[in-house]
């Protein structure tokens, strides 16, 4: 197989993994920096440790490729780190330390609210709505983490 020779200037795609992280279930989504559309992928159940939780997610980003997380944060509506944020933190922290990778956070409130109203619409019965749920909610949450760094990029209106 030939080698990839990157171009002075040209920033190297990254694959990215959204994580909306829960006690009971952890939704995943995956997206890359060049289309900047997120995909839901599977939600993760029945883990009983973080430890099992982080070599899961590192097992569904070893087989996409990923280069980095985006890590959902629970934050309070007037922006203050409840409980759940710090676990959550907690939870990054130990991630990137075993996979190695940039853990990123990214403001998760009303993902779970969005994906929700997304499903209110479709056909789905409880239980499969209740199944893709989480995986949805991850997809919000790394679309919401592409969305901003494109509006970063943009120039300011004249």
């Amino acid at each position: 197989m030939g080698r990839l020779t990157l171009t002075p200037g040209i920033p190297r795609l990254k694959k990215l993994l959204g994580i909306d992280y829960g006690l009971k279930r952890i939704g995943l989504a995956v997206g890359d920096t060049d289309g900047r559309i997120a995909v839901p992928v599977t939600v993760l159940e029945n883990l009983t440790n973080p430890r099992q939780q982080v070599d899961a997610i590192v097992r569904v980003a070893d087989e996409y490729a990923v280069d980095e997380f985006v890590l959902g944060m629970p934050l309070h509506m007037d922006d203050s780190v409840g409980k759940q944020a710090k676990i959550t933190q907690s939870f990054g922290k130990l991630l990137g330390e075993v996979s190695g990778c940039v853990v990123h956070e990214c403001d998760e409130r009303l993902s779970s609210a969005a994906a929700d109203d997304y499903m209110q619409q479709s056909e789905l019965t409880h239980k499969q709505k209740k199944a893709r749920r989480d995986a949805l909610a991850a997809q919000v949450i790394l679309q919401t983490f592409f969305d901003l760094q494109a509006d970063e990029t943009q120039p300011p209106p004249s």
